[in-house]
């Protein structure tokens, strides 16, 4: 008898973990595989890992995810999920290692100077290696990041690649350096999600550079070149709820539209916010797929 309770007992025990199982498994499983891959790219070994959704079609298109100052390769951000609904592949390139031992997107950081790498031209490289390799759409390849890859995000929109099409930095910076020194050879779609109370990536700016970076623009100024050089004319602000209610930040989503081009900035003002992915008060990573939906051809 004692048996048989102790074996129900055990029956009951699957049948619940089957079920957590179930209900639970996608905050850490994906459909997909993780492949990963490198090139070697100005004398550089260039290690990245490519997401594949099942039932990814051919010509499907991908979006580049960089990390911040010293992250690695991190296959648990908010874009490899989104790529499960959407079906893109998404590709983790690892940045190179600078003079203080960090992975570091060479950006012009004030303690950057003299370090020769040339990270746009990398990732443009990676980008037609994946699309040949997994039949990945050459006209719809797109780049978010944050922080550090955010300021990477900037340089690449300002620089003359042809091969992303727009960008969405995360607490990402433009460096006064870009700002004085390069000019957009186009207008470009840009996006930007940043919380105001940043105290890494400054909402306000740091053209001191009392934190050490180096001097960079206020995100409002930032955003606002992305504005004009666009030719932008309209403004439309919503404000919205965190996802955790009162306990969270609100969002006020600041869209700037009338482009003759098309390309729209989009500014996400997450009010009270930190210096994160901002994930606990929006679907970053669904809102930045819709800013590159737009423009996949």
């Amino acid at each position: 008898m004692k048996k048989v309770k102790r074996n129900g007992f055990i029956i009951r025990r699957a049948a619940v973990l089957t079920l957590l199982l179930t209900l639970f498994a996608p905050l850490w499983c994906h459909a997909g595989e993780f492949v990963e891959d490198s090139i070697k790219v100005d004398g550089h070994v260039r290690h990245f890992d490519v997401y594949l959704p099942d039932g990814l079609p051919a010509g499907a298109p991908t979006v580049f995810v960089l990390s911040g100052y010293g992250g690695g390769i991190w296959r648990e951000n908010p874009m490899v999920t989104t790529a499960d609904r959407h079906h893109f592949a998404v590709v983790i390139p690892l940045a190179l290692k600078d003079s203080k031992g960090q992975h570091s997107w060479s950006v012009g950081y004030a303690f950057q100077q003299g370090w020769q790498v040339d990270d746009v031209k990398a990732l443009c490289r990676i980008a037609r290696h994946v699309q040949k390799r997994f039949g990945l759409s050459r006209d719809n390849t797109f780049m978010t990041g944050v922080s550090n890859g955010g300021e990477m995000c900037y340089l690449t929109a300002l620089s003359k690649q042809n091969v992303f099409k727009a960008v969405a930095p995360i607490a990402g910076l433009t460096m006064e350096w870009m700002y004085r020194t390069l000019e957009a050879p186009r207008p470009f779609p840009v996006m930007e999600v940043h919380g105001t109370e940043d105290r890494v990536s400054e909402w306000t700016g740091d053209l001191t550079n009392a934190g050490g970076w180096g001097a960079y623009l206020p995100v409002p100024v930032a955003v606002g070149y992305w504005v004009a050089r666009n030719r932008c004319t309209h403004e439309e602000t919503e404000r919205v709820e965190s996802l955790q209610g009162a306990a969270g930040h609100p969002v006020v989503k600041h869209r700037y539209t009338g482009s003759p081009t098309g390309c729209d900035v989009w500014l996400y003002e997450v009010v009270g916010g930190g210096h994160r992915w901002h994930t606990d008060d929006i679907d970053t990573g669904e809102e930045v797929w819709k800013f590159f939906s737009r423009y996949i051809k």
